[in-house]
């Protein structure tokens, strides 16, 4: 998007200001003859021209100054301006390297050239950007550009450097505010996100996704009365979206109305009957409350529309073995194994511990005692690890060293389960560990090269790690995340992640399982 505010900037005062002090320069650089003095009447006249959108007849007054004065920096750099606004980005270009060429520092032409840059999405824009930014560190618009930048080459950690520092600029522009929560979103960041969606809801009061996006985050941290009070009236205008009923269900749990929230999950699944994440969640929620014959049952009339979904299947195992009927139990355990595609099941668990986050004391108890039952199940090493390093990420060391073990014993019994790679590789960066994270993150990403968070722990660890010698690999990381964010995977277990551009609601509500 255009930031208009920069040719607001490069066609007013600033613009004379900016070059009424540069000198000729001698030695082997680019000749530049002197300026002309600040109150140059043909600048004055040009730019007066240009404000009142008489461009061709700048452009003919600009290309008459040049004969007299053809060294000038400001004349090219006017030039340039007027290029870009009448859409001929190329000869803009090329107007604003000449500039350059005179005068390598010309602010005004630098912000040209980095606005038509930035505004094609060329990667280009960012040392000009870093330049400007140098040069004047309170350029806000700049620092936006570099975030927006940044953020979309999967970034993040230096994307939120940028966004901070232009809070002021980006407060009415909806993209960045979105670009930035997803950015704090993605890097666990929930508490700092909320303020960002709450100005963005605010700046867009009549569309649904801000909302939905901050009651995710409210959720994510616990404030389950807030997130209602924006769920309830769209779960009356919006009562066709299952991501919003999961939500809300979700909710309704934490809040203590199982009720409401059972009724949610059922009607998301007739809502969506294909979607696996929607009988996983309601799954959970028999789990929670013993209600494993009811499971049984939805996981059954999942599988009849989703044959041997792995997901399902290992739900209804777990239900299974929770009624001691232990053959059942392990024949949909082998089966789900046999049918995962080397991400649904390890997809399923992750979902699962998510889910499990908001019952941490009935969660851990339970999974304690089927640990006892089954010591040589990854899945439940895996899960216990998940829950208590949420713990030690607030502080609570001794959930941090059992996590850690559980992790441990859930790789050494199932070695390339990547999502417990991830586990140990935030454990060891939190504890500033980070050979043993960068490790930790080799591995996982040796078995899933996309796994996104392995890619996110391990470029903090390096950058951490310090040293020259990791920076082609940091540079991989972020073409790398750069590349994924440009094929926007939705996998199944990002099910309540942001929405960003919002979803058309499903319509039919008549195939019920």
């Amino acid at each position: 998007m255009f930031r208009t505010g920069y040719y607001a900037l490069l066609c007013g005062a600033a613009l004379l200001a900016s070059t009424a002090a540069m000198q000729p320069q001698s030695g082997n650089g680019p000749a530049v003859s002197a300026p002309a003095p600040a109150n140059n009447p043909s600048i004055q006249s040009i730019q007066n021209l240009i404000r009142s959108q008489h461009y061709e007849e700048a452009l003919q007054a600009i290309d008459g100054a040049l004969q007299h004065a053809p060294n000038d920096a400001r004349l090219f750099t006017l030039k340039g301006i007027v290029l870009s606004i009448e859409k001929h980005q190329n000869n803009a270009l090329a107007a604003f390297d000449h500039a350059l060429k005179l005068s390598p520092n010309e602010p005004a032409a630098l912000r040209g050239k980095a606005q038509l840059l930035y505004s094609a999405h060329d990667t280009h824009a960012i040392p000009l950007l870093e330049r400007i930014v140098r040069s004047d560190p309170k350029d806000q618009t700049a620092h936006e550009m570099l975030a927006a930048l940044d953020q979309g080459r999967g970034d993040c950690a230096t994307a939120i450097d940028h966004f901070r520092l232009s809070e002021q600029v980006i407060q009415n522009h909806p993209g960045s505010l979105e670009s930035y929560a997803s950015c704090l979103f993605d890097t666990s960041q929930y508490e700092q996100a909320i303020p960002i969606l709450q100005q963005l809801a605010a700046l867009l009061p009549d569309r649904t996704y801000p909302r939905y996006d901050l009651a995710v985050v409210l959720v994510r941290t616990k404030k389950y009365e807030a997130a209602l009070k924006l769920l309830e009236p769209l779960l009356e205008s919006s009562a066709s979206d299952p991501e919003i009923l999961s939500l809300a269900s979700d909710a309704y749990e934490q809040s203590g109305n199982t009720g409401k929230a059972a009724a949610l999950a059922r009607q998301a699944i007739v809502l969506d009957p294909e979607n696996v994440s929607n009988y996983t969640a309601f799954a959970q929620l028999c789990l929670t409350h013993e209600s494993y014959d009811v499971g049984i049952a939805m996981m059954n009339a999942g599988l009849a529309r989703i044959p041997n979904a792995p997901a399902l299947l290992l739900a209804r195992g777990l239900f299974y073995a929770q009624l001691a009927q232990i053959d059942k139990a392990e024949a949909d355990f082998a089966k789900a194994e046999q049918f995962d595609s080397g991400q649904s099941l390890s997809a399923y668990a992750t979902d699962l511990a998510e889910l499990e986050l908001n019952h941490e004391d009935i969660a851990l108890k339970k999974i304690r005692a089927q640990l006892k039952r089954y010591p040589n199940s990854f899945l439940l090493h895996y899960i216990l690890a998940q829950i208590l390093d949420t713990r030690g990420d607030d502080g609570d060391h001794q959930a941090s060293r059992e996590a850690l073990q559980s992790a441990l014993d859930a790789v050494r019994l199932k070695p390339h389960m990547v999502e417990a790679h991830d586990v140990l590789s935030s454990i060891y960066a939190r504890s500033g560990q980070y050979d043993k994270a960068i490790e930790q993150c080799h591995l996982a990403l040796r078995d899933q090269p996309d796994d996104q968070i392995a890619m996110y722990h391990l470029l903090i660890a390096l950058r951490h790690s310090g040293g020259a010698e990791h920076q082609d690999e940091i540079d991989s990381l972020v073409s790398g995340l750069s590349e994924l964010k440009k094929t926007a995977r939705k996998d199944e277990n990002q099910r309540k992640r942001f929405k960003i551009i919002e979803q058309k609601a499903p319509t039919d509500t008549d195939n019920a399982p």
